[in-house]
């Protein structure tokens, strides 16, 4: 119904701006509601649920675009101006080793998948198209371990068809969209599974008392010229990243084509690297006495438009189209969260290591850091860091799971 991009911005805004005031209110009804639903769930759902009924279309706007290349950037810098990195580092291994071991569901669940639903229904091992299922689930693998770039590229190797491909994308976007939103509910009350778990929480708990400490210290009463400096800063550092990752990734297609396997011709990555790293030694200046003046609140705001445009990618009906494909999806994700929740339970990681681990495989570089910061805007950088590494294990991964999907479906 709404084509025009400058009146769904305008609506986005408009639902971000009441979900966030009646989340403020004292209202005894919004009081209830939110404790059952976070706010950023439904700054996350609203927009999918006008997509899904036709109001707005996610797949012709280009406000994702928008927001992924340009706020995306521009929110990493400012929420990390004020981050302890010595902080970071302390967390401990607990979060590379969830990290991993979601990156191992990954690479299984899609053939447990396959050998599951088979089992039940035998005709998905042959008929018309048979014999491409096991190629597009491969590229999911790409999608979630990696990003885009690994997807493509396991979609070169494997070689399945555009009509089936096209389909794989569909399974991909709505399953780990449906994964996002239950991160995105329980990032608001993860105390509930620490306690299950027994999980020491402490260093991030740290994190977050010390950023906050350090904030309310240089809090002050933000003038023009001190917002403008922020914006001014942010969307520098932002265009710096484009400039040199329109400069460095073509270069590494070019000449050394051998390194697309880290994604390193992927021009996106580098976007989000350099905005981070400058986000990060901006942080060792005066730079980051900008947070007592709302650098992070603006970042934040950045934050959940992206978040917005996520949750317009998304189209509940499409989901009827090929049922069996997003069932082989929701068993591939259900087991992806079994491994991670049995190492969590092992290891007695914080929730947020589970959460953040997994979004950092399945959602990458656009998604880890809205969920990280679901918990805590101070937290927005541990995801990033964390989805640089599925950039780089994205292919390999994704081929490991390629071949065992292929062995299942010969089986």
């Amino acid at each position: 119904m709404i084509q025009n991009d400058a009146v769904v911005l305008g609506l986005i805004m408009g639902i971000l701006g009441l979900v966030f005031y009646t989340s403020a209110s004292d209202h005894p009804v919004f009081k209830k509601m939110y404790r059952v639903v976070p706010s950023v769930l439904l700054c996350y759902f609203i927009p999918a649920l006008l997509n899904t009924f036709g109001i707005i279309s996610g797949e012709s706007s280009g406000l994702y675009y928008m927001a992924s290349r340009y706020l995306l950037p521009t929110s990493l810098v400012l929420l990390t101006l004020s981050i302890d990195l010595k902080s970071i580092l302390k967390l401990g291994p607990k979060a590379m080793i969830m990290f991993l071991s979601g990156t191992v569901g990954i690479v299984l669940g899609g053939p447990f998948a396959l050998l599951t639903v088979s089992f039940f229904i035998p005709s998905i091992m042959d008929g018309s198209g048979g014999d491409e299922i096991w190629r597009g689930l491969a590229t999911i693998a790409g999608s979630w371990i990696g990003g885009s770039a690994n997807q493509t590229s396991m979609l070169e190797v494997f070689g399945a068809s555009p009509a089936l491909f096209s389909q794989m994308i569909a399974v991909d976007v709505i399953v780990a969209n449906i994964w996002t939103a239950v991160l995105l509910y329980w990032a608001g009350k993860p105390g509930i599974i620490d306690n299950y778990f027994n999980a020491d929480s402490s260093a991030i708990n740290e994190l977050q008392l010390k950023v906050e400490q350090y904030r309310k210290g240089i809090m002050k009463i933000p003038s023009l010229g001190d917002t403008m400096a922020i914006l001014g800063i942010g969307f520098m550092v932002t265009a710096l990243s484009h400039a040199v990752g329109d400069t460095i990734a073509p270069y590494i297609h070019i000449n050394f084509p051998y390194l697309s396997q880290y994604s390193l011709d992927n021009t996106f990555f580098w976007i989000v690297i350099v905005a981070t790293t400058g986000g990060l030694m901006l942080s060792f200046t005066k730079a980051r006495a900008l947070e007592g003046v709302g650098a992070s609140r603006l970042g934040s705001v950045m934050l959940y438009v992206l978040v917005a445009t996520i949750g317009m990618q998304m189209d509940l009906f499409s989901i009827l189209e090929n049922p069996l494909f997003f069932l082989i999806g929701m068993v591939w994700m259900l087991f992806h969260i079994i491994i991670m929740l049995l190492v969590a339970y092992i290891i007695k990681a914080p929730f947020f290591f589970v959460a953040v681990g997994s979004q950092a495989n399945v959602g990458g570089a656009a998604s880890a850091p809205i969920v990280a910061s679901a918990f805590n805007p101070a937290l927005a950088p541990v995801g990033v860091l964390l989805a640089v590494f599925g950039y780089a294990l994205g292919t390999y991964g994704a081929y490991l799971s390629g071949l065992l999907l292929q062995m299942v479906f010969n089986w």
